[in-house]
């Protein structure tokens, strides 16, 4: 089996749902990677939102920005893999829904993203190239990607 995704904007996500989408992001994002930093940023309702559900539980997601909301290109952020769910490979799913949704919701085949740079070869595998040197975000490295 593998997570059923819907792309919803912000206004029409329940409040179960954003529970839900808070609650991973903080898991992952301050827990997990023990990063101190303000989630909830403003951007939410400006994005189209990825929900992968698996057994009724909330275990990929990532956030959608059409161009000029977030960078000059669509992207995506804020993706992720609920920790237990990894080893099943479903972040290539989640990514594939993600650039789908882009292409159907904007029109865009070219997308903009700020990776984790451990993250580089699996954004690699989805056609993203790497457009910037290292930086720090929340003292985590990051890399600019691009997709064309």
């Amino acid at each position: 089996m593998e997570p059923k995704f819907e792309i919803k904007p912000f206004k029409i996500l329940s409040l179960d749902e954003l529970y839900q989408i808070l609650q991973l992001r903080s898991e992952v994002f301050v827990v997990e990677q023990n990063c101190v930093y303000q989630d909830i940023d403003g951007k939410d309702s400006k994005a189209l939102h990825v929900l992968g559900t698996y057994e009724g539980v909330l275990v990929a997601y990532a956030r959608l920005f059409a161009p000029g909301a977030y960078f000059d290109q669509a992207s995506i952020g804020r993706v992720i893999i609920k920790q237990v769910y990894r080893d099943k490979k479903w972040g290539h799913d989640l990514i594939r829904e993600s650039i789908k949704g882009i292409q159907e919701h904007f029109g865009q085949t070219n997308i903009t993203i700020s990776a984790q740079l451990y993250l580089q070869k699996f954004y690699e595998s989805h056609g993203f190239v790497q457009t910037s040197a290292m930086y720090l975000e929340d003292d985590i490295p990051h890399i600019e990607m691009k997709k064309s």
